[in-house]
Parts: C-alpha cells; sequence; structure tokens
C-alpha cells in the first residue's frame, strides 16, 4: 500500500479502504476510473474553495459533473467564493492540485459532500500523483464530520 498523509490519516480513523497507486499519464476520467477499477461517477474530486481571507472548504463531488455555485454559495449564505490559486491550495491543504484530499490535510478545513455519493463506494484522492483511496462514501463522510448537501447542477 502506497504511504501518503491521505493514507496515514484514513488509517488513524480507522476507515476500511483501499490504496492504488498507477503509474504513467492519465489523460481521462474514465482512464482514472479503469485505474482504480471504479466507475467513473464514483472517482470523486476534492475541491478546495475559499470562502474569506483565511477561511477554506473542501467539497467532495462526482468526477463526471458540474457542482453548482449558486447552490453552493446559498447553502453557505454568502455570496462571493472563489477557487485559490494552486500555490495558495498548496499552502492551505498541503497538497498540491490534483492530489488534494481532506485526508491528512495540513488544516481540517470543513468538508461538504455532494449528497450523490451517499451509500456509494467512492475514490478520492490519496494525497499524491497516481494515488487513490477507495472507501464507503458514508463512512468517510462520517469521519470527516462532513455535512451533505445537494451541489450538483
Amino acid at each position: 500500500m502506497p504511504t501518503t498523509p491521505a493514507t496515514l490519516a484514513a488509517t488513524a480513523l480507522g476507515l476500511d479502504f483501499e490504496a492504488t497507486q498507477h503509474d504513467g499519464p492519465i489523460r481521462s476520467l474514465a482512464e482514472a476510473a479503469a485505474a482504480r477499477g471504479i466507475d467513473p461517477h464514483d472517482l470523486v474530486k476534492t475541491l478546495v474553495v475559499r470562502r474569506g481571507t483565511d477561511d477554506y472548504l473542501f467539497l467532495l463531488v462526482p468526477g463526471d459533473g458540474t457542482f453548482s455555485w449558486r447552490k453552493l454559495r446559498a447553502l453557505l449564505g454568502v455570496s462571493r467564493l472563489s477557487l485559490p490559486d494552486a500555490d495558495t491550495a498548496r499552502d492551505v491543504t498541503g497538497y498540491v492540485r490534483g492530489t488534494i484530499t481532506p485526508l491528512g490535510a495540513t488544516t481540517a478545513w470543513p468538508v461538504i459532500a455532494d449528497a450523490s455519493i451517499v451509500g456509494r463506494r467512492i475514490s478520492v484522492g490519496g494525497g499524491a500523483a497516481g494515488v487513490g483511496i477507495t472507501v464507503e462514501a458514508d463512512a468517510l463522510i462520517e469521519a470527516l464530520h462532513a455535512d451533505v448537501a445537494d451541489l450538483m447542477d
């Protein structure tokens, strides 16, 4: 099993998970899902969103869809949100883009999971290039104390 801050955090949280690692370039969502042995809808991306100065949160959303800024703003009761640039995302999570996950992040920012992942076995980033963590979404949501909401367009 690959060892990353994310896999160490998943272990510490008592999650029953499978870590996978693939070499070489992945050119599409379908290729990434195939490398992890899951359906593309179950490949969940983690986005870090800035809601204010030094105030961020993680979103867990299906990789094959588009989340709604309008729904997220309404849920949070704010009029303005943004995605940080790559350097800021790394600074506030400890991970480079493409490897970001709430698991093992340098700060335990709040997590919001899209309602469509509930009840599914999903794969999230594993904290390093080519590493994925496949886990029951409900167990991950509980371990991260995540809120669940309809975030997708």
